[in-house]
């Protein structure tokens, strides 16, 4: 997940940072750090708001000569 998918996945979901920190069980700054790029966030941390965001209905689109990207999951009820 590169930091635009994890701005890209709120927007989606309509979150703001502290509830995305909320959801992770996370430090606010750690969810600002990630977004602006301030310093590198661990694969261990990245997974962790990986899986908060998919949780809420959030399916990440990699790399596949399209750009990666993100988009709801669709409701199938």
């Amino acid at each position: 997940m590169i930091p635009s998918q994890c701005r890209a996945a709120r927007a989606l979901l309509d979150w703001t940072q502290p509830k995305l920190a909320e959801a992770a069980g996370l430090g606010l700054s750690t969810i600002v750090d990630l977004e602006r790029q301030r310093r590198a966030v661990s694969a261990e941390t990245l997974s962790t708001i990986r899986t908060a965001l998919e949780s809420a209905g959030v399916e990440f689109i990699a790399e596949n000569g399209g750009g990666a990207g993100v988009r709801l999951r669709k409701n199938t009820t």
